[in-house]
């Protein structure tokens, strides 16, 4: 991959870090408006994929709307409504947690976390930020008849599914097959078809899968992500968008009317993926009318401290002339509003 300058690190004057990176920005037809470095190339793209996969499993059956779906989309931070909402998921298909594969782990939170110890619990699969899609995953077998034990596997007709609509949404077939940190496969598409997926996904009609995972992401932000997380203040600072954070340092967003965004940071820290995202939105002709500005400002930049004081900024640089207009992929699928 070629991987640009996207942002800097500058303290007191001096330019400490810098984090190269891809980002890429499509028009609600797929064509490709801001383009820097190699957005053709394949990435794990991690949990970006989550909404892919819950238009699958929706596709698929599966009856989840509102709060629980948009759960089913999520990297969530283990507050106690979150796993409240994974159980009700197993609940309602007559699954315990203990039908969980996915890895274990701690709330994020500290104070959550301590709670969690303090009540008996160590690291457990309902806690971890993936629990909500692995129990959405796991509803989708159980009304389907599928086997439950192997609902990670790729051959399995879960994964087939959600593989044949992960090529579909992003135009392109998915490069390989990895284990994401959760466990469940992970498929590689590159940062363009990312942006188109999110695209169709934003702009699909409301009553088709795609439109169901658009509305309860808009709908729900703190599910898909946490009270205080990053990405959720994203969600609230600019009505109508729907947007995810990733581990390596991806994330995607897209607005109402089909402008999307898809980022990679290539050294994989945090740092920079939000600010960078926001700066690609405006570079695509997002304004302040349309946004809560300044709670978008606070999200376009990370502090830069010297003794708990300002010493510097966070500076990006997309380059972000408008790159050359190319024809979008062809549109497959129902999911496309009309």
């Amino acid at each position: 991959m070629t991987s640009p300058v996207l942002a800097r690190v500058r303290r007191s004057g001096f330019v400490e870090s810098e984090h190269r990176g891809i980002v890429v920005g499509v028009d609600a037809a797929g064509r490709r408006r801001l383009a820097v470095g190699d957005v053709d190339s394949p990435i794990f793209p991690r949990s970006t994929n989550k909404p892919l996969q819950s238009v699958a499993m929706l596709r698929a059956g599966l009856p989840l709307d509102g709060h629980l779906l948009a759960l089913a989309t999520a990297s969530h931070s283990g507050e106690a409504y979150h796993l409240a909402g994974v159980r009700q998921i197993l609940a309602d298909a007559g699954l315990t947690v203990d039908a969980l594969r996915n890895a274990p782990a701690l709330p994020d939170r500290p104070d959550d976390a301590h709670a969690w110890r303090c009540a008996g619990h160590g690291p457990e699969a309902l806690a971890h930020g993936c629990s909500g899609k692995h129990a959405a995953m796991l509803a989708t077998c159980a009304l389907n008849g599928w086997p439950l034990e192997s609902y990670l596997d790729p051959h399995h007709p879960l994964q087939v599914g959600v593989a044949e609509a992960v090529a579909e949404l992003a135009g392109e077939p998915p490069a390989a097959t990895g284990v994401d940190g959760c466990g469940a496969p992970v498929l590689a598409i590159s940062p363009a078809g990312l942006a188109r997926a999110y695209a169709r996904i934003a702009t699909a009609a409301p009553d088709t899968p795609a439109g169901r995972v658009a509305t309860a992401m808009r709908t729900y932000p703190q599910w898909v992500g946490g009270t205080d997380r990053g990405i959720t203040a994203v969600h609230r600072a600019v009505p109508g968008l729907i947007a995810k954070d990733a581990a390596e340092a991806v994330a995607a967003a897209a607005l109402p009317d089909g402008r999307a965004v898809a980022v990679k940071i290539a050294d994989g820290g945090e740092r920079a993926v939000l600010p960078v995202l926001v700066a690609a939105l405006r570079a695509l002709g997002l304004d302040d009318a349309e946004t809560d500005g300044s709670a978008l400002a606070t999200l376009s930049t990370a502090p830069v401290l010297g003794r708990g004081e300002p010493v510097g900024l966070l500076e990006i640089d997309l380059d972000a002339a408008p790159a050359p207009v190319s024809p979008g992929p062809r549109r497959r699928g129902s999911d496309r509003a009309r």
